[in-house]
C-alpha cells in the first residue's frame, strides 16, 4: 500500500484491520451459537444503512453497514422472557432461544468471540514466522558509539562477536550479560571482520555497577518455522502480548504509567495506516496485537 496517499492508506488500512477482527469475533459467537443450537437470526458486520444484505437458508440474516466501527449477531430469543410481550414470545423457536439454553451453553457462546480474537492472533503470528520467519538476535555490531570502550578498541560495525575471554557468544543478549557483569574489567573480545577472525581487547566503562562496552546491535536474522512449530511460537507470543497488555493496564490503574498509551479509532486508524507503509508484514502483527488488546 506504499504507493497509495497517505489518506486513502490509511482509510483502507483501518477498514480492512477492523472488518477483520470484527469480523472473526462475531463469527466466533455464531459459531458456538449454532455449535449450542441456538438460532441465529442476524450477523452484521459494521453499522449504519446496509451496503449488502441477504438471508441464507437457515433464516439468517447476513448484513454489511457502511460504519465499519463494530458488528454483532443477534441470538434468538436473546431478550430475557419477561422483557418482551407474550405474542413475540409465541413466534419462539422451542429450545433456539438463547435463554432456553443452560448457563454453560451461554457462557460458550459469549466466550467465543473473545476466544476467535486469541486464536486469529496466534494464526497471525504463527503465518509471520511460518512466511517472513521468526526474529532471532545474532551477536553482530551494528553502531558503535564514539569516544566508547568499543571504539577504543577497534570495534567496527558488521563485526561479530566470537567469543568474550574465551567464552563463546553467538546473541548479543549473550554479549551485553557478560560485559554487564564486568564494569573497568579488561575483556579479550574475538569477532568476525571480512570472513577473519581478530582479537581485540576492551575494558568496558562503569554505568554504576554496570559495564557497558558501547555498541549497538546489528538487525535480527529471521528463521522460517516449519507449520507445527510456527502456530506453537504464535500461541506463545499472543499469550505475552496478553500479558503485557495486562501488565500495561495494571500500572495505568496503579499510577506507575500514564494513559498516554490508549487510544480509539482515530489512533488505530493512524497506526494500521503506518504499518500498512511499512508492508504487508507490518500490517498483519500490527492486526494480531491489536485482536489480542
Amino acid at each position: 500500500m506504499d504507493f497509495l496517499p497517505d489518506p486513502i492508506r490509511t482509510i483502507l488500512a483501518f477498514v480492512l484491520v477492523l472488518g477483520v477482527l470484527i469480523f472473526i469475533h462475531e463469527l466466533g459467537h455464531y459459531l458456538a451459537a449454532r455449535w449450542r443450537g441456538v438460532h441465529v437470526e442476524r450477523f452484521a458486520v459494521g453499522f449504519g444503512r446496509a451496503i449488502a444484505s441477504w438471508e441464507d437458508k437457515r433464516g439468517c440474516q447476513w448484513r454489511v453497514g457502511w460504519i465499519p466501527l463494530g458488528g454483532y449477531v443477534k441470538m434468538h430469543g436473546q431478550e430475557t422472557p419477561g422483557d418482551v410481550p407474550p405474542e413475540v414470545r409465541a413466534r419462539w423457536r422451542q429450545g433456539e432461544t438463547f435463554h432456553d439454553k443452560p448457563v454453560r451453553d451461554r457462557a460458550i457462546v459469549v466466550a467465543a468471540g473473545p476466544i476467535a480474537n486469541f486464536a486469529l492472533a496466534a494464526v497471525l503470528f504463527g503465518l509471520l514466522y511460518g512466511t517472513i520467519g521468526e526474529p532471532r538476535s545474532t551477536a553482530a555490531v551494528g553502531t558503535v558509539r564514539e569516544n566508547s570502550a568499543a571504539a577504543r578498541a577497534g570495534l567496527q560495525p558488521g563485526d561479530r562477536f566470537v567469543a568474550l575471554d574465551g567464552t563463546a557468544v553467538s546473541r548479543f543478549e549473550e554479549v551485553q550479560r557478560f560485559i554487564q557483569q564486568r564494569p573497568g574489567q579488561p575483556v579479550e573480545i574475538t569477532v568476525m571482520r571480512e570472513g577473519a577472525e581478530q582479537v581485540l581487547r576492551a575494558t568496558p566503562e562503569a554505568s554504576g555497577t554496570i559495564g557497558v562496552l558501547g555498541v549497538g546491535a546489528g538487525p535480527a536474522e529471521f528463521v522460517r518455522l516449519d507449520p507445527f512449530t510456527a502456530l506453537w511460537k504464535g500461541t506463545v507470543q499472543t499469550v505475552d502480548v496478553a500479558w503485557q497488555t495486562l501488565a500495561a493496564l495494571g500500572q495505568m490503574l496503579t499510577g506507575a504509567r500514564g494513559a498516554d498509551d490508549l487510544g480509539g479509532p482515530l489512533g488505530i486508524g493512524k497506526i494500521a495506516g503506518d504499518a500498512a507503509k511499512l508492508g504487508l508484514p507490518s500490517l498483519i502483527s500490527f492486526m494480531a496485537v491489536l485482536s489480542v488488546n
